[in-house]
């Protein structure tokens, strides 16, 4: 189950979007829509998760930021696209997973890594939302902004067709 919560606009410097609110049940997702992408193949998505240390903190240890910036470039250049905002701190840990696990990624460890060092899953992250967005959104299928096949084997195991990946430079 989806639900749209609230609509809005959204500006930003790679473009107006629509911002819709959807809950499922547990969480809220944002999603930042760019142009018509309803009934359309080969939407660019980004699925992204939140980061308070990249986005709020501009920590450089962190790529979050970065990565939103360029699927915003990439998505104002292609004229539409989806970005999926996803409430899952710390790779679906929480925030205090990611505190945790500082001390074990300032040591040498890949962040993966760090948070199985401080007692953490590796990555606890769930994109089914995701794909039931894409699905109330209508999009046919998309090319997906991102490094991490997890994301597009959660998408095709919940029938959104993935026609391709553009890689973030991660």
């Amino acid at each position: 189950m989806i639900v749209k919560l609230g609509e809005g606009v959204l500006n930003t410097p790679y473009g107006r979007y629509r911002e819709v609110l959807f809950y499922d049940g547990q969480k809220e997702t944002i999603v930042m829509i760019l142009g018509d992408v309803a009934g359309h193949k080969d939407v660019l998505c980004r699925v992204h998760s939140a980061c308070i240390y990249g986005h709020y903190f501009s920590s450089s240890e962190c790529d979050c930021r970065e990565q939103m910036k360029a699927a915003q470039k990439l998505i104002q250049t292609a004229g539409k696209g989806v970005i999926i905002l996803l409430d899952q701190e710390g790779k679906g840990n929480g925030h205090f997973a990611l505190m945790k696990s500082t001390l074990y990624k300032n040591e040498g460890s890949k962040q993966a890594g760090a948070y199985e060092k401080a007692g953490f899953s590796r990555d606890n992250r769930d994109f089914r939302c995701a794909a039931k967005v894409l699905k109330a959104l209508h999009v046919l299928s998309v090319k997906l902004i991102t490094d991490n096949p997890a994301k597009t084997n959660t998408l095709e195991d919940h029938g959104v067709s993935v026609n391709g990946i553009i890689s973030t430079g991660k």
